[in-house]
């Protein structure tokens, strides 16, 4: 099969309710809630009767796209631009998606194209039969580290967390902070470094602090033994970035400033980061993602990894683009910790005692059971 002559003919957007195994929560607010059904948008691409998968995970906790919006971004704007374009051609359809959904002060709706972005890649994969490491001519790791993610409300409920992480095999934990004031958000960590002595262990708060605060929190947290602050300002504080990272004892990784790779460039030239999260859906997937790991390296910056409690697609992507940059771990990708991706077959993603294999399968490598994901579809645009 060559790639040249395939076209994309249909792009089609599946809103599936999938099972939600345990709550989850961040700085701004609840991500998943045990018992309610997680709302994930499944993105199927149809070429030459071929077919490649990707995902969007709405967080609006998070961000700003919701189930609604990235369904109606993708419906009714990105779709009809790359319809009949070369199926091959990720570049030019990352151009086209700027133009259709323009950056503004963001990238514009990440999430939205993300999801199809992914599905081109796994397309590509299926019409060669090969892996993504394969189509990209890069895989330097076969398995990722994952690190069991705390976000309990107490320092009691964060042990307890700690142990039945433990217990599941994970031998690396990341703790949300920021839920909280000061002195119970160190609490929290501490409860975690109590019960975990000798697991590498970093805190993410998700653009919850001012400076001050995060370079009061920063000191606390290195006599606790934590190796990173993950994004402790708002995404767009530059100058408070570039002042935090000049005065804390803890390196400071950037997650939400990094939109696009532009934005990294910025932070780079500026000496405004230690560490770069490598976030699939954050930069709009793969091929953008790409660019910024490489970015990264290029300019020795580290790199670490994370993901959006993404089900099996979102995963494998993030597993494949961090075995390209050989991002062994530990990485937050909380998917299964969080969800039960019951669309995917027995030919997905591998994991056991917290370690995920990187998938050997064609495209993601992740088999979609597509009669199960028109089962679990909701109309998120139905009046409530």
């Amino acid at each position: 099969m060559t790639l040249s002559g395939l076209t994309i003919e249909r792009v089609e957007t599946f809103a599936v309710a999938l099972p939600t195994l345990r709550d989850f929560g961040v700085a701004g607010g609840a991500v998943a809630v045990a018992g309610r059904p997680s709302i994930r948008i499944l993105v199927k691409v149809s070429a030459d009767g071929m077919c490649g998968w990707g995902e969007a995970t709405p967080i609006p906790a998070w961000t700003y796209e919701t189930a609604e919006s990235i369904v109606t971004t993708i419906d009714r704007y990105l779709a009809p631009a790359i319809l009949g374009r070369p199926a091959w051609d990720l570049d030019g359809v990352t151009a086209v998606f700027d133009r259709v959904i323009n950056r503004g002060f963001s990238i514009g709706a990440p999430l939205a194209k993300a999801a199809v972005d992914i599905a081109l890649h796994d397309l590509l994969g299926h019409a060669l039969g090969v892996p993504l490491g394969v189509l990209w001519g890069q895989r330097r790791i076969e398995q990722v580290q994952l690190a069991w993610v705390l976000s309990g409300q107490t320092p009691a409920e964060v042990a307890d967390s700690v142990a039945e992480g433990l217990a599941a095999g994970y031998r690396a934990f990341k703790v949300k902070i920021g839920l909280h004031a000061e002195r119970t958000d160190l609490a929290v960590v501490a409860a975690a470094r109590a019960a975990a002595p000798d697991a590498p262990l970093w805190v993410d708060a998700n653009q919850a602090y001012a400076v001050d605060s995060a370079l009061r929190l920063a000191r606390e947290l290195h006599g606790l033994g934590v190796t990173e602050f993950e994004q402790p300002l708002p995404a767009n504080d530059i100058g408070g970035l570039r002042r935090l990272r000049v005065l804390s004892p803890l390196p400071i990784a950037l997650d939400e400033s990094l939109r696009h790779p532009t934005d990294l460039a910025t932070f780079i030239r500026l000496d405004a980061v230690d560490v770069a999260i490598a976030k699939v859906q954050r930069t709009g997937g793969l091929t953008l993602s790409r660019r910024l790991c490489q970015l990264a390296q290029d300019s020795g910056v580290r790199l670490m990894g994370s993901g959006l409690t993404d089900s099996d697609l979102g995963l494998a992507a993030a597993l494949h683009l961090f075995a390209a940059h050989g991002i062994s771990g530990p990485v937050d990708l909380n998917g299964r910790q969080f969800i039960d991706s019951v669309y995917a077959g027995e030919t997905t993603v591998q994991v056991s005692d917290g370690v995920a294999q990187v998938p050997t399968g064609p495209g993601l490598g992740v088999e979609v059971d597509e009669a199960e994901v028109r089962k679990r579809a909701v109309d998120v645009l139905a009046a409530p």
